[in-house]
């Protein structure tokens, strides 16, 4: 089996269940959960980006940066099991630095909608965290949040809880209940796939960071969401930052 090299494997890589390589996978990759989300920024932030993977429609692009540095951006679809499912495969296929590029809910009143966060801490509300072994807070490579605050100073630190759930089935009244349980346990934001990354990363070999976009407020009890166009706005400015972290050694 071949090892990987300065801009992925030098000859065949790995056989992979759902992740098919059609290009080099990169050492260092972005992993936004939404298929055109990755296309957008592949072709943001890359020069003549190759698609590397659709199998499954996780869509991933192959490049390199203007800047020279080599570069994956692979969706994980949504969720922890999903997303758990792409970070092994890539670090199977040599990944070695994942940050995930994705949006989240504030819970926080102080948090405005396009807001950037850096994720310091993920509550483990989630059922993929907890069979990996993570426990109540789970928290991303160190060195890769020190770089993410590097690169953009704007980004504000925050804690997220992480949740299986999207929809809730039994009303607002359990929605308000499992909000005030993430509040007490210090989130700021939810979203579904910080903690079961930052679980499995150490396990794989993998240093892992987060950076999301907040497109969703509540104000007085009821869900704002971002409008399209500022919501691109934002997601061009996770990725420009996203990328310009794992260029910084």
């Amino acid at each position: 089996m071949a090892g990987p090299g300065a801009c992925g494997y030098v000859n065949s890589p790995p056989v992979t269940l759902h992740l098919r390589p059609s290009a080099p996978i990169a050492p260092d990759v972005l992993l936004p959960g939404d298929p055109g989300r990755a296309m957008a920024l592949a072709q943001l932030l890359m020069v003549q980006p190759k698609m590397s993977n659709h199998n499954r429609g996780l869509w991933g692009y192959s490049g390199e940066t203007p800047e020279g540095l080599a570069l994956t951006i692979q969706s994980t679809g949504m969720g922890g099991p999903s997303a758990a499912i792409v970070l092994t495969e890539l670090a199977e296929l040599g990944v070695r630095r994942a940050i995930r590029v994705g949006t989240c809910a504030g819970i926080s009143p102080e948090l405005e909608l396009g807001s950037l966060l850096r994720v310091e801490g993920a509550v483990g509300d989630d059922g993929t965290s907890r069979a990996l072994g993570g426990g109540e807070r789970v928290t991303p490579d160190a060195g890769l949040m020190a770089q993410l605050a590097e690169a953009g100073p704007e980004s504000v630190a925050a804690t997220v809880a992480s949740t299986d759930l999207f929809y809730e089935p039994d009303g607002e009244g359990d929605a308000r209940r499992r909000l005030a349980s993430w509040t007490e346990r210090g989130a700021e934001a939810v979203e579904m796939e910080a903690a079961a990354l930052f679980t499995l990363g150490p396990r794989v070999g993998v240093a892992v960071g987060c950076l999301l976009v907040v497109t969703d407020v509540f104000a007085e009890g009821e869900r704002v969401r971002i409008e399209e166009d500022p919501l691109a706005a934002a997601a061009e400015r996770m990725g420009v930052v996203a990328a310009a972290a794992l260029s910084l050694r």
